[in-house]
């Protein structure tokens, strides 16, 4: 039930790899397929299927000498009539052909571990006769062809794009021993790729699952310029092609120029090599395996840093381990309890790198990592105590609510429940907003047709993309002379009425400065899962650095963030937004601790999750990109674009293939959305300070 090279049974953690190039369309130069391999050996890829035909024969060689296993498969492929040629007696040559010529080139290459029976053409006696030719002249290889299912002729079983319980079924299928692999899976179209973990702690639990590959490796887009220089990248329909498939070719995990989609770092981090286990953290025991199939621990070099909020205290180098294959061992890191500090976290990060230069990287390249929050006992961070403070002044008229704090004003705009301006440090801090947010521009995989999920579509059916917010009332009271709350009650739906949302917004005024949002929001009628439920806010453009502390440098969301380590950093806002071939939902970093944007000075808005956010920032609101086909034809605003979400939905896979998991669905359900916004003077060093505080 396992798959075995060289005596050693191996995961294939792969890709589907068409030959493309953004320039030369399917003819691609070595030093295209050298680019190739080495980002796949950097994002720890081990095997790739030829799919759907035989590739270039220099592609074989630069496996062979770089690394890589190959499923190598035979051009065929009959999708429109399906298995009507395998059935056919006078096809059979033709079939016996496409086997003979792919086996007898390819056999002496060591990199191709597996003969594929070609793609998507049913089943039949034809391919039968291709597995037994194959069987006769070439047996130290398996068989493998998906469309076979579990005919007696092929070695290996596979299936394309299961769900989670669709592939434990496979894997525990009574009477069947044959290995197991997944094809096809993980469809990478756009922002995508999401529960990769969930696919992976599947495979590790069963024995006969042996791993899988993407689809698919890039984005078959064409490189075009407008009439002024700006690079797009093209597909169906830029060509004046009917009928076409759009941007149904792009599904890959790098764009066509070869820039990493977020989505690798996941795959990367997944599929990792080497793992670290907690064993006692508070002692700096930790248990690392090595799960290489030949290799030991001795190319690689272990180090580790302890830090508080991002910064680093302390660091040092790991023991040399020379573990083989499979084995586990126990090491202490001589890390030094440090002085906890009032609300800080503390994290112990572990790092392997490669101790020499390799032909596919460098040397310190880093391969694999894991991070871990350390358990000790910190103490809570300072209260704030508003008695101690200045009142604050509190002016009402029929159109505004202004209350003045010492060095700020905040202004209230009764006809439209929201902040209308907030001024501190000489600047202005929010333009308008807070309001409800819902919609999200919808994904390729929100936007499938063809699966049960088909989210976008529900979405607009429920007039998701057409909210719009009634006021309904306007309260203000003074409870104490440091403090003065605002309530807002509204309706926000679409103009047919319902389903809809019953909000009430608590502003509570600080004399600190302090403002704590509580959205208490209440769905009603029948509503499918949301894209998000949060907060939006529309900044000043002069806010233009943006630095969080939660998941990065990249982009994450619920079900694709094990691939970015927690940690403080920054930006500008239009560094936020990813280049997808078709504009879509992008920028979102998951368990947001804090979020700030602000000038180059330092001045600007701080907002401190309660206790986490979902936070982006971009210079295009979700309505922008819903409407863009291409990146080049989106027009940059000028404001900043801020999102404050307490819950985003996942990614999934349904562009083809399965939806999200239901932990990973944001349920129309009653939910409150709390956040503490604060003016900022002092960047980076007064944001970590002030988020620490307690404010109540």
């Amino acid at each position: 039930g396992r798959f075995w090279v060289n005596g050693v049974p191996i995961y294939l953690k792969g890709v589907n790899r068409h030959e493309h190039d953004p320039d030369t369309g399917h003819t691609v130069s070595v030093e295209s397929m050298v680019r190739d391999i080495r980002l796949m050996k950097q994002f720890n890829i081990n095997a790739v299927r030829t799919s759907h035909y035989p590739n270039d024969p220099r592609w074989y060689e630069l496996c062979d000498r770089y690394g890589l296993y190959l499923i190598d498969e035979a051009n065929l492929e009959s999708h429109g009539i399906w298995d009507t040629p395998s059935k056919d007696p006078l096809w059979r040559e033709a079939f016996l052909a496409r086997a003979i010529r792919m086996v007898e080139r390819d056999k002496n290459h060591p990199s191709v571990v597996i003969w594929s029976l070609g793609n998507e053409s049913g089943h039949g006696p034809n391919h039968a006769a291709m597995a037994d030719w194959i069987h006769r002249r070439e047996p130290t290889r398996p068989v493998h062809y998906e469309s076979a299912h579990h005919e007696p002729y092929v070695d290996i079983v596979s299936t394309m794009y299961p769900s989670i319980d669709r592939l434990i079924e496979f894997a525990t299928r009574e009477g069947e021993e044959r290995p197991f692999v997944m094809c096809e899976y993980a469809h990478s179209m756009g922002n995508s790729t999401g529960n990769l973990k969930e696919y992976w702690d599947t495979i590790r639990s069963h024995r006969r699952l042996i791993g899988g590959f993407i689809w698919d490796w890039v984005d078959q887009g064409l490189r075009r310029r407008t009439p002024e220089g700006v690079e797009w990248f093209a597909y169906g329909g830029d060509f004046g092609d009917l009928p076409n498939d759009g941007a149904f070719c792009c599904n890959g995990l790098v764009s066509p120029d070869r820039d990493p989609h977020p989505a690798l770092w996941e795959h990367k981090k997944v599929v990792q090599p080497v793992s670290v286990t907690p064993v006692d953290l508070a002692a700096g025991i930790i248990e690392v395996r090595n799960g290489y199939d030949f290799a030991d621990l001795s190319g690689l070099r272990g180090s580790w840093t302890l830090s508080a909020d991002g910064a680093i205290l302390q660091r040092g180098e790991l023991p040399r381990l020379s573990l083989r294959p499979g084995e586990c061992q126990r090491v202490t890191v001589p890390l030094a309890r440090p002085e906890l500090q009032p609300g800080t976290e503390y994290w112990l990060d572990i790092s392997f790198t490669l101790a020499e230069a390799t032909p596919w990287a460098e040397q310190g390249h880093e391969v694999a990592w894991e991070q871990f929050r350390m358990p000790y006992a910190v103490p809570a961070g300072p209260r704030v105590e508003p008695a101690a403070m200045p009142a604050l002044r509190l002016e009402e008229t029929p159109a505004a609510i202004t209350i003045r704090g010492e060095g700020w004003l905040l202004a209230f705009d009764r006809a439209a429940g929201t902040i209308a301006s907030w001024q501190a440090h000489g600047a202005e801090l929010i333009a308008r907003g807070p309001r409800l947010a819902i919609w999200r521009a919808p994904t390729d995989n929100d936007s499938n047709l063809w699966g049960d999920e088909r989210l976008a579509l529900r979405w607009r059916e429920a007039g998701l993309d057409r909210l719009s917010e009634e006021v309904r009332s306007v309260e203000v009271a003074q409870a104490a002379p440091q403090c003065v709350r605002v309530s807002v009650r509204s309706r926000v739906a679409p103009p047919e009425g319902t389903p809809g949302f019953d909000c009430e917004y608590t502003y509570t005024v600080c004399a600190s400065g302090d403002v704590l949002v509580d959205a208490h929001v209440l769905p009603h009628g029948e509503l499918p899962p949301l894209p998000r439920i949060g907060l939006r806010l529309e900044l000043p453009g002069a806010l233009d650095t943006f630095t969080w502390y939660g998941r990065g440098p990249q982009e994450t969301y619920p079900d694709r963030k094990l691939g970015a380590r927690v940690g403080v950093y920054s930006g500008s806002v239009d560094e936020q937004f990813y280049p997808y071939l078709v504009p879509q939902e992008t920028g979102n970093k998951t368990d947001v601790r804090w979020a700030a944007l602000t000038r180059l000075d330092g001045v600007g808005l701080l907002a401190v999750g309660m206790p986490v956010l979902n936070v982006s920032a971009l210079h295009y609101t979700p309505e922008d990109l819903t409407e863009a086909r291409h990146p080049h034809e989106l027009r940059r605003r000028e404001e900043v674009i801020l999102h404050l979400d307490q819950h985003h939905s996942g990614l999934g896979n349904a562009s083809c293939g399965p939806g999200r998991l239901p932990q990973y669905h944001v349920q129309p359900v009653e939910t409150h959305v709390r956040a503490r916004l604060r003016p900022l003077s002092g960047g980076l060093g007064e944001a970590l300070a002030l988020s620490k505080q307690r404010v109540e």
